[in-house]
């Protein structure tokens, strides 16, 4: 993948954070996910690339969403898979909350897995815990592990969960073995990459969220050095049965970091609502200014990116 694809995509997630500012508190999660999804729908039109939608929102019949297969930009040039977020953290901007992003995974075609949209048991570490993590041990055994490998006791420990109720189990050993826990109601992504930034103070991710989600979280950790595995979490026979389609069949199977996303993959994320690394949207008199990251896991290089944008120019994507 040419490295000028990065920092075009970046102008993607910096529309779609702007179309979904206007929304940020005002309690309508629809409007603010379907700003979102129309302006990045219209600013991958302006890449010179042929792209293909394989980790999306929803399925074709759910349009206004970019479903999985949905074919963007132009047509013309290089063929790349995308797996995107247009709003990650729909309810968290409804209501006015940190961590929402507006996200884009990049690789060349075939390199994603195709997830369905179902659910996922995740873990994700930093680079100081790459490869001692086991999603089959257990939290107390991870813990334990991770607590080795960062040279921290297990009390020192921030684990960070979705606040669901069928992590109270989760929750529950985690608290027994001594760890402290940050419940997060949404944004798993932004999660998972809080693991690989020490200024977080988080060290581990746990817990089921959504698949889609996970792909891009693990193409993120390829970028920042970090680790992640996942398996996948049926809801119900329809979701194994399009799981199927799409050419998953061991659904006990353990996906690693690279199984998720190969080769050479990018992610770019801009902040909609402030977060623990990234800024949000933050107005000024005839504009405002954006705070994004753009990775390239061939090199492991990380561009953080401030932008002004001047509403008194022409817009060119919808806000």
């Amino acid at each position: 993948m040419d490295r000028n694809l990065a920092l075009e995509f970046v102008r993607v997630t910096e529309a779609a954070a702007l179309a979904v500012a206007p929304w940020i508190g005002k309690g309508n999660e629809k409007a603010a996910d379907h700003a979102a999804v129309e302006s990045m729908r219209k600013a991958f039109d302006s890449i010179p690339f042929d792209g293909t939608i394989v980790i999306g929102e929803g399925e074709r019949d759910e349009a206004p969403m970019l479903f999985i297969g949905e074919k963007v930009g132009p047509g013309k040039g290089p063929k790349i898979d995308i797996a995107c977020d247009p709003l990650e953290g729909t309810t968290i901007t409804a209501l006015g909350r940190s961590e929402a992003l507006s996200v884009i995974a990049a690789a060349e075609e075939g390199n994603f897995l195709h997830a369905p949209d179902t659910y996922m048991d995740k873990i994700a570490v930093g680079p100081t815990a790459k490869g001692v993590i086991d999603i089959t041990k257990g939290a107390t055994w991870n813990l334990n592990e991770v607590a080795k490998a960062t040279k921290k006791k297990v009390s020192d420990l921030m684990v960070i969960i979705l606040d669901r109720p069928r992590h109270q189990d989760l929750i529950n050993e985690v608290r027994r073995a001594g760890a402290r826990i940050r419940l997060i109601g949404d944004g798993d992504v932004s999660a998972a990459i809080a693991t690989a930034r020490l200024e977080t103070g988080v060290d581990i991710l746990m817990g089921i969220g959504g698949a889609p989600e996970g792909v891009i979280a693990a193409a993120a950790m390829r970028c920042m050095g970090g680790d992640f595995q996942g398996i996948l979490k049926f809801r119900s026979d329809e979701e194994r049965n399009r799981a199927k389609t799409m050419g998953i069949t061991n659904e006990n199977r353990i996906y690693e970091m690279n199984d998720l996303a190969r080769g050479n993959v990018m992610f770019i994320a801009t902040g909609i609502t402030n977060g623990s690394y990234l800024q949000g949207v933050r107005y000024f008199a005839g504009g405002a200014h954006t705070h994004s990251v753009v990775m390239r896991s061939e090199t492991g290089t990380i561009r953080n990116i401030e932008a002004t944008h001047c509403f008194d120019l022409k817009p060119r994507y919808g806000w």
